[in-house]
């Protein structure tokens, strides 16, 4: 396996969905701004969408995969019988989790945007529009089940792909709404659910070739179904702690005016990098290393371990520091157009600002978890990950009032560090992983070029400065360029110094 062969394929698709996800948002923000209906939308897409990124970005994988890849290494037959059973299980409880929904999104809407109350008109709208996106929960999971048969035969670009359906379709539905005289909220809505039924057709036609699904309503629930739900459940929290603590971000900022946009602003310009650093790295290291440990090949765990962390790092630090350095010039090149108007480039910067300062810390989580997973342990991460929840709502309850929807980024940046933190202990204390040669060699030598390439950027932002105001319609172009030049300077820095080169990344 090379892991960097792996991951880029992954990230490739990522990286072109996730760029038609900003071709998506600036529109979104040229026609809804920061308004009531933008506010509302975010709050009808957030929740299915959170599921999406639950289920998709790594929890199903980590209890799913571990399971399977180890019947599948014993016998296929029994192993699609095991994923038949999960299928049909999945399909029965998905059904009735969004029939429910559907019942009583009133309620729903209450825990997750109680601040929505006060405005009758936009708690309306919500619910009328979560009513319409929440079937793309049920598409979206059954989706992801079939991503996690691809991943375990370690076929990872339809998976990755298929997210791009939902940004072509959103962008779609918005130009589709300026022809109609309908409201392009209600149209972005209906695009949801459409995309997500899209996805789970496109992934079904991939998957065929190895796996053929059926529905079956009496499921034997023996020691395997359960042994798989019992990891499942802890895995949805541990492996999705970061977006849970964006979920609880959305429902305090609901009681502040525009914070539910600006914090989902914010959320989409540091995701790409997530999306790249922790989620691809981590999607492609667990089948993998699911397979050493269960066949006990302690140096394949450690360098696959150590070279995983390793790219993550190597990612993550200069994006972390490029965010930083950069929040109002990236928030107004991509969103500061149209109803997206300068006071809102300001709030999002200043939460991407703190956002930023987390970027490693969730990156790093996708891969310490991992480390877990593949062992078949799901309670640890899942108790630390609760710990962290808890103190990101303390912070963000306690510090409301006096510093606004800005705590939200700072709390959940901070409880993430600490997750990380408890994550290693527990990693080291029972002998999971140690630092090799190569990390430690090259880990310094990351940060100096991290350093030199925000120097360089920092220099290059002060050049160009009077082509970010409000007002400068090329302000995209110059953006571009600036970051094709530090990154260009961060890969040549990082090859002189030996931070880091593509070729010790591949496995045998």
């Amino acid at each position: 396996m090379n892991l960097i062969a792996s991951t880029s394929t992954f990230s490739f698709y990522t990286l072109i969905s996730r760029i038609l996800g900003y071709v998506r948002d600036i529109l979104i923000a040229i026609f809804l701004g920061t308004s009531v209906f933008a506010d509302a939308f975010f709050v009808a897409f957030r929740l299915p969408n959170t599921f999406r990124r639950l289920f998709a970005e790594g929890t199903f994988n980590a209890a799913f995969i571990p399971s399977y890849a180890g019947e599948l290494a014993k016998n296929k037959k029994v192993a699609d019988n095991f994923a038949k059973n999960i299928f049909s299980l999945l399909f029965i409880i998905l059904l009735f989790l969004v029939l429910v929904a559907e019942i009583f999104m009133p309620q729903l809407i209450f825990l997750i945007a109680p601040g929505f109350y006060k405005d009758p008109e936009k708690l309306r709208l919500a619910i009328d529009l979560s009513r319409i996106t929440f079937p793309f929960l049920f598409f979206i999971c059954l989706a992801s089940f079939f991503a996690a048969i691809l991943n375990s035969y370690n076929k990872f670009a339809a998976a990755a792909a298929a997210p791009i359906i939902l940004n072509v379709i959103l962008i779609g539905s918005l130009f589709f709404s300026q022809w109609v005289n309908i409201s392009n909220v209600l149209i972005l809505s209906y695009g949801v659910s459409l995309a997500g039924f899209l996805q789970l057709i496109v992934l079904l036609f991939f998957v065929r070739k190895n796996f053929k699904p059926s529905l079956d309503i009496k499921i034997k629930i023996d020691r395997k179904i359960k042994f798989f739900f019992s990891k499942l459940l802890p895995s949805i929290f541990s492996s999705g702690v970061t977006q849970i603590n964006i979920l609880v971000g959305t429902i305090i900022a609901s009681f502040q005016a525009g914070a539910v946009s600006y914090l989902y602003y914010a959320d989409r310009v540091y995701q790409i990098n997530l999306a790249v650093a922790g989620i691809a790295v981590g999607t492609v290291m667990l089948p993998q290393l699911s397979k050493y440990v269960k066949n006990n090949n302690f140096e394949q765990i450690s360098n696959l371990q150590n070279r995983a962390l390793e790219l993550c790092l190597f990612l993550s630090i200069p994006a972390a520091t490029a965010l930083v350095l950069a929040s109002e010039e990236i928030v107004t090149s991509l969103f500061g157009y149209g109803s997206f108007n300068l006071e809102s480039v300001n709030n999002t910067a200043i939460a991407l600002t703190f956002f930023a300062f987390g970027v490693p810390a969730f990156s790093i989580l996708k891969i310490f978890s991992n480390y877990f997973f593949a062992r078949n342990d799901t309670k640890t991460p899942f108790y630390l990950s609760v710990f962290s929840v808890l103190l990101n709502i303390v912070i963000s309850v306690s510090f409301f009032n006096k510093l606004g929807f800005v705590v939200i980024p700072i709390a959940t940046s901070f409880s993430s560090w600490i997750n990380v933190f408890l994550h290693f202990y527990l990693i080291k204390k029972r002998n999971f992983y140690y630092f090799d040669k190569t990390l430690i060699y090259k880990f310094p030598r990351m940060i100096l070029s991290a350093v030199v390439m925000g120097i360089i950027l920092y220099l290059l932002l002060g050049f160009f400065a009077d082509k970010f105001s409000y007002n400068e319609s090329w302000k995209f172009i110059y953006l571009f360029i600036i970051v094709i030049i530090s990154l260009f300077s961060y890969l040549l820095i990082s090859n002189f110094s030996g931070a880091f080169k593509f070729k010790d990344i591949k496995l045998k």
